[in-house]
């Protein structure tokens, strides 16, 4: 018997090792998200809240070349609300995939869900708007359509979540609202990814800082939303199918990830845009 228990327990304690480490890992990760994001909230806020609440459109430009632009009523009004909606999606989402908040405000968690996912919607059509009618967006064509396959997705994944909420298939829809989440957050991970990469290489590499154009950049257009969308499907796989192995090499990438996260939350913190306040 003794032997059994000695011969049992190491695969045991490295299973559960495995466990608590890809719990605490992607945990890790949560909170350091969500503290860059309402970092990034709060320069919103001070940015161009104050232009809002003063009616003072002009505030657009001051840091989008075409953010204002004289004489067109709609289009500034549509950068406006892209922006302030902007605040409230990162407010809401976090929320949104909270457990302690779903489980004890059930209520809560629906009409927050119903706003949230109205509200992405919103602003990925905006979004289509400003790229390819209004015109004058930063960057080259390949950004342009690494914007508009995001805009896409958040389409496609606001949908899935819809359907299978309605559907009562609850284990699948909270799988869709992560996914959305990401792809909702694209505009947040490519300035982090983009202040990471710039803190790494001591300044601009692979693009060219003055046309805001280059190899970079059209890489991270697509990476900002798919490289974090195929480490969460990993991390969905190493949860619900892995053994030991998988759940800590899963653990390990998401670790990396964290790392580059609170790098570039840092970096876009204290290097671009608490400065712009």
């Amino acid at each position: 018997m003794a032997s059994v228990v000695t011969e049992v327990s190491p695969s045991l304690v490295s299973r559960s090792f495995a466990n608590n480490a890809l719990r605490i890992s992607a945990a890790t990760w949560f909170v350091v998200a969500v503290i860059g994001q309402l970092s990034f909230a709060f320069y919103l806020v001070a940015l161009y809240g104050q232009g809002a609440l003063r009616g003072d459109l002009t505030v657009l430009s001051k840091v989008m070349p075409r953010g204002y632009v004289a004489g067109d009523t709609f289009g500034n009004l549509a950068v406006m609300a892209h922006v302030l909606v902007a605040v409230i999606i990162i407010l809401g989402g976090a929320l949104q995939i909270t457990p302690q908040v779903r489980n004890r405000f059930p209520v809560f968690h629906r009409w927050n869900g119903r706003v949230y996912g109205f509200l992405v919607v919103t602003t990925a059509l905006i979004g289509l708007y400003l790229v390819w009618i209004r015109g004058g967006a930063v960057g080259d064509i390949y950004q342009h359509l690494g914007i508009s396959l995001d805009a896409i997705l958040i389409l496609a994944l606001t949908g899935m979540a819809v359907w299978t909420a309605r559907n009562r298939k609850f284990a699948e829809h909270r799988r869709w609202a992560l996914r959305l989440f990401i792809v909702a957050s694209a505009v947040w991970f490519f300035r982090i990814g983009l202040m990471f990469w710039l803190v790494v290489n001591r300044g601009p590499a692979g693009f060219d800082a003055k046309t805001f154009t280059g190899p970079f950049l059209t890489f991270l257009s697509f990476a900002d939303y798919l490289l974090p969308l195929a480490i969460l499907e990993l991390y969905f796989y190493a949860r619900e199918k892995g053994g030991t192995t998988i759940r800590l090499a899963t653990s390990a990438t998401i670790g990396i990830g964290t790392l580059v996260t609170l790098i570039g939350v840092a970096a876009a913190t204290f290097l671009m845009w608490l400065p712009r306040i």
